[in-house]
């Protein structure tokens, strides 16, 4: 059965632009899930990598479903309504820094952009996107010294009041020139860095500790419950107490 093209793909392609041949250059990018959606947030097309990410060994065991239906629980849900606001908005979706699965259940921070398709009339007519993992380019001892220090200090003290300027401060560099090198070695902002180390401790908290979310919260970095919980659920689209509690034991 022939898939349902967004009208323009269906346009790209006629100028030489194939889904095949968009799936089979991102087939060669297992860091990062490529994938076409239609109108109705449906997989159109998708890399091997993404494939493989929910689990599964063929494309087609993906094609024309939704996130929804090819992966559980809140991971399955949140990009689905993702989907459903850019496709009703048409406002796209730029580097948001979040916290995705990859099968059977580990825990990987990527960087997703979406970008609504849009027909000959400007009518939504589907999304294209990419989700790429966050990680170092370069081997650790590559790092200049300096950037090194800073790292350390964030590792160290990200439940204090750091700031992407007093790290720059650390590593001894400009602000404006350490954030270049932040963005070239891990392909994220200073801010983003530190806000992905703090909820990667709280990940780690919630899920190995009883601690209370306002102890997780002050350990963390968080001035209280609340900013804890908008800035957990930005990045994994639940909330902490959400997270503590895998969705399949939730109470309906």
């Amino acid at each position: 059965m022939k898939l349902s093209t967004p009208a323009a793909l269906r346009a790209a392609s006629a100028d030489g632009v194939s889904l095949a041949l968009l799936e089979q250059l991102f087939d060669h990018a297992p860091d990062m899930a490529f994938f076409v959606k239609d109108a109705a947030g449906r997989y159109v097309a998708v890399n091997q990598s993404l494939v493989e990410r929910h689990g599964f060994r063929e494309k087609r065991e993906v094609l024309r479903r939704r996130p929804s239906e090819v992966c559980p629980g809140d991971f399955g849900r949140i990009p689905t309504e993702q989907d459903a606001q850019v496709l009703r908005t048409g406002k796209p979706i730029i580097e948001r820094l979040e916290m995705q699965w990859h099968a059977p259940n580990r825990p990987v921070w990527c960087l997703t952009t979406k970008l609504p398709i849009r027909g000959a009339v400007g009518v939504v007519t589907g999304i294209i996107g990419i989700s790429q993992d966050v990680r170092s380019p370069v081997a650790t001892q590559d790092i200049p010294s300096g950037v090194a220090a800073a790292l350390s200090q964030l590792e160290r003290g990200y439940a204090d009041a750091v700031t992407p300027r007093a790290l720059a401060a650390t590593a001894k560099l400009p602000p404006a020139r350490f954030a270049r090198i932040i963005k070239r070695i891990f392909g994220i902002t200073p801010i983003q860095m530190i806000t992905k180390t703090r909820i990667a401790a709280a990940s780690r908290l919630l899920r190995e500790t009883t601690r209370s979310v306002a102890e997780i919260a002050l350990e963390c970095g968080f001035y209280d419950h609340s900013a804890f919980t908008r800035a957990f659920r930005a990045v994994s689209g639940v909330t902490p107490t959400q997270f503590r509690v895998p969705a399949n034991l939730r109470a309906e």
